[in-house]
């Protein structure tokens, strides 16, 4: 793909993600233009006058939930990046319209102003809690993960093409525990859930990466999941505070004690390649070409989850993946 002379739009492009892809793409990959769409003036502000400020680089106040906004904003976009959602689990729990409204009905839009704008490639954000969900925030984005490949049985024989990326937690993202057991750190005592829990493990610079490498490989309709480690929330906070008492407070609404990235269900669609596995779509006549050729079949019975992954964090790992984020605690840049 030639980057220079796409256009490349973001949803929710003032969000940890957002930020990390426009850097990204301003320092290496020289898109003719990249629009930040996001729906908070304040936080385009901020961004702009936090170094964002390209010739390239332009600022569109919007919604996903607002069609009309969409289709004005993706006029003349080659490539556009859904990562706009609604993703607090508690959040989603006590506002659940809410979270279908953006979650379920932004992507839709997403969807709707793609087609009619005759956008080449649509990529959008998902989560490990989108397989098998037990809470709203996951159920929503399983929904927008299903509208997303079946997308491109409408998009008939245009070029538009939808495909999907699917990753763990992502260290140091709002929300995310690290800022949490930081500021907790200074107490004396952090609270986790639960001793056994574990979670997927990546770092924002590698999601962006894997996002950026899907987009060149994407045929439309699949759902792209990185190998990527597993780590204890135990050792986590036993990497941030060694010296601290823990208390455990319980799981939360909706939380799981394990993630699963790859259900036993959708292994047998699944193709695994050196760093990543591809599930591909069950009906897919849209394909130019197979993954089959490009990848080997899973095993029966395949199910990738974080507590049986065969990477793990080691405390050293985890101390060093933090590092960088509380020398931005300490100088007040991570809230």
């Amino acid at each position: 793909m030639n980057w220079s002379e796409k256009v490349v739009l973001v949803t929710g492009g003032t969000g940890s993600f957002g930020r990390k892809f426009v850097q990204v793409m301003l320092e290496e990959y020289h898109p003719a233009k990249i629009i930040v769409f996001s729906r908070d003036e304040l936080k385009q502000h901020e961004m702009r006058v936090s170094g964002f400020d390209h010739p390239s680089l332009r600022y569109f106040i919007g919604d996903v939930r607002d069609l009309q906004r969409l289709r004005r904003a993706f006029d003349g976009v080659d490539i556009v990046v859904h990562a706009a959602a609604l993703k607090q689990v508690p959040a989603c729990e006590y506002n659940p319209m809410e979270a279908i409204k953006t979650n379920i009905l932004g992507s839709s839009n997403v969807i709707e102003a793609a087609l009619d704008a005759g956008v080449e490639r649509v990529i959008a954000l998902s989560t490990d809690k989108a397989v098998n969900p037990v809470n709203l925030y996951g159920a929503t984005k399983l929904a927008a993960e299903k509208l997303f490949v079946q997308s491109n049985a409408y998009a008939g024989g245009k070029a538009t093409r939808f495909s999907c990326v699917r990753y763990g937690n992502v260290v140091g993202s709002r929300g995310s525990v690290v800022p949490v057991f930081l500021r907790q750190r200074e107490s004396g005592v952090l609270t986790i859930t639960d001793e056994r829990m574990t979670r997927f493990w990546i770092s924002l610079d590698q999601g962006v990466r894997f996002v950026i490498h899907c987009l060149e490989q994407m045929m439309g309709g699949e759902v792209f999941v990185p190998k990527i480690p597993s780590m204890r929330v135990l050792d986590l906070a036993r990497a941030i505070a060694p010296e601290a008492r823990l208390e455990v407070i319980g799981i939360r609404p909706g939380e799981k004690l394990h993630e699963v990235l790859i259900s036993e269900d959708e292994a047998r669609s699944t193709v695994e390649l050196e760093n990543m596995y591809v599930v591909q779509p069950v009906e897919a006549f849209w394909f130019g070409r197979k993954w089959e050729g490009r990848g080997k079949p899973l095993p029966d019975g395949f199910r990738y989850a974080s507590n049986t992954n065969e990477a793990w964090l080691t405390l050293e790992e985890l101390r060093q993946m933090i590092a960088p984020l509380e020398a931005e605690y300490l100088q007040g840049k991570l809230l």
